[in-house]
C-alpha cells in the first residue's frame, strides 16, 4: 500500500492536500455568522480537521524527495508545520467578524494533529509488515 501511495502520491497526497488545505482555510475565513453547523462540537471539528491536515502532511513529507530534512524527520516536521498553521489560523480569526482566537480551538488542532501522526506511524508500520511477509 505505501509503494502505491508513494507511486501515485500526486493523484492521492499532493492534490488532496492542497485542495483540502484551501478549503480548511476558506472555512476558516468565513465570518461567525456564515459558518454552517455540522451539529458537533466546534472542538471535534477543530480535531478532525487538523488530524486530516497532519495525515495529508505527513505523507507529502515522507514521499517528497526534494528536501531531505522533510523527508528525514517527517512526524517531527508535520507536528512543527500543522501546530505553527493552527496558531497562525487562530490569530488570523481576530481579524474575521464573529470569530475569535482561541487556545482551546489551538489544543483541539494540536491534538487532532498528534492522532493524524500516530494513524500515519501505524499504516506505515502496517505497510512494512506486509512487506516483510512478502519478501
Amino acid at each position: 500500500m505505501f509503494k502505491y501511495l508513494e507511486r501515485n502520491k500526486m493523484y492521492f497526497i499532493y492534490i488532496p492536500l492542497a485542495v483540502y488545505w484551501a478549503i480548511l482555510f476558506i472555512a476558516t475565513t468565513l465570518p461567525g455568522n456564515d459558518v454552517p453547523s455540522l451539529g458537533v462540537s466546534d472542538k471535534i471539528e477543530h480535531f478532525a480537521g487538523y488530524m486530516v491536515l497532519s495525515v495529508l502532511v505527513c505523507f507529502t513529507y515522507l514521499f517528497q524527495k526534494k528536501f531531505r530534512l522533510l523527508s528525514s524527520k517527517p512526524f517531527l516536521m508535520t507536528i512543527l508545520t500543522v501546530s505553527f498553521y493552527g496558531a497562525l489560523d487562530e490569530l488570523h480569526q481576530l481579524l474575521v467578524p464573529g470569530r475569535s482566537c482561541d487556545i482551546r480551538d489551538l489544543a483541539a488542532d494540536v491534538t487532532g494533529a498528534l492522532l493524524g501522526l500516530l494513524l500515519v506511524f501505524m499504516i506505515k508500520q502496517f505497510s512494512r509488515k506486509v512487506a516483510a511477509e512478502n519478501n
